[in-house]
């Protein structure tokens, strides 16, 4: 193993712009050798999300990430040795390995996984992205039978499965996206009830006209102006699932930010709350049994977008906060 190479992807330098590819660049470093209570782990698969970016930023639910270090993430990965008890050799596990082949992890923050085909669900639908859409809408957004939800980012890994989520609880459900292939494509094949294209400039009176009766949940991923527009549509007492603000990571942000904030919380007396899957860990196993459920019976329709190659992690995740994908996006290493 001491003569193996560790493909590294390093940050060097933290951009006060957009992300680009001059900002990493790929060395190969040692295999490291785990220490007592460690598991030596080879990535499987990357996993890339929009929070990579915030990251950069500075220090949220997690360290930042630091110039000239390597890049952190999550990924699905395979234990290679092991001097942690309940960890052995071929075991699947999820943790935060970093943008690199090889990893000596604590085996308290690795997550064992069970061994299935294709292993790529470990990290969509049965990974971060599928219990953040299950815990962030049934237990932030509470939604019920018959009331409209609307969520943005609606073609993302999260998005689209908290549309389908909505929809099996019997709800009227709208997705926000960009451009009209995604548009069509998350009312064709995912059965949402219609599709708001934000690249239109007229996000408000399209969501005003899918949305006749206002909007019971919103399930915001982006904040910004989409956030400002749900705002002035939400119902009394309605509820906002604050999971993430993409617009806002990369690039400039939005000059002033969502208006009406506190004015129409408290006129119509709306919940908004901020949550992080981690929150909801302890009932994974719950979460879990419906989702391989709604996936087996085929009412919920797994969407994964898989790259090929360790050098192509920057660009996949430039490209991922520009929108390219769909569903889950991921690094086969």
């Amino acid at each position: 193993m001491n003569d193996a190479v560790n493909r590294q992807i390093l940050l060097v330098e933290k951009p006060t712009g957009k992300l680009g590819p001059e900002h990493f660049k790929m060395v190969n470093g040692a295999v490291p050798e785990p220490k007592d209570g460690e598991a030596l782990v080879r990535t499987r698969y990357i996993s890339l999300d929009a929070a990579n970016r915030a990251w950069m930023h500075g220090a949220t639910y997690r360290a930042a990430v630091e110039a000239n270090t390597v890049m952190a993430g999550g990924s699905i990965a395979e234990v290679v040795s092991s001097k942690a008890p309940g960890l052995t050799a071929g075991d699947i596990v999820f943790g935060d390995t970093g943008w690199q082949d090889y990893a000596a992890v604590p085996a308290k923050h690795l997550t064992k996984m069970p061994k299935m085909e294709p292993m790529t669900h470990l990290l969509s639908v049965y990974g971060i992205a599928g219990l953040t859409a299950y815990f962030g809408l049934l237990h932030v957004g509470n939604p019920k039978a018959g009331e409209t939800v609307v969520v943005s980012a609606a073609a993302g890994s999260v998005g689209s499965i908290v549309g389908q989520i909505a929809k099996i609880k019997g709800c009227n459900v709208i997705g926000i996206a960009g451009g009209k292939d995604k548009c069509h494509w998350l009312t064709s094949e995912l059965g949402f009830d219609a599709a708001v294209d934000y690249k239109d400039g007229a996000t408000f009176k399209a969501l005003r006209a899918a949305a006749p009766k206002g909007i019971d949940v919103y399930f915001d991923n982006v904040g910004g102006d989409i956030l400002e527009a749900c705002l002035s549509l939400m119902n009394n007492r309605g509820r906002i699932a604050c999971c993430g603000a993409i617009s806002q990571y990369d690039g400039v942000p939005s000059a002033h930010g969502p208006r009406g904030v506190p004015g129409l919380i408290v006129v119509k007396r709306l919940i908004m709350q901020g949550f992080i899957v981690m929150d909801y860990m302890d009932q994974s196993a719950a979460a879990l049994a419906d989702l391989q459920s709604w996936v087996a019976s085929g009412k919920l329709k797994v969407q994964e977008d898989v790259i090929d190659g360790i050098e192509n992690t920057p660009k996949a995740l430039i490209g991922l906060l520009a929108g390219e994908n769909r569903g889950k996006r991921m690094v086969r290493v």
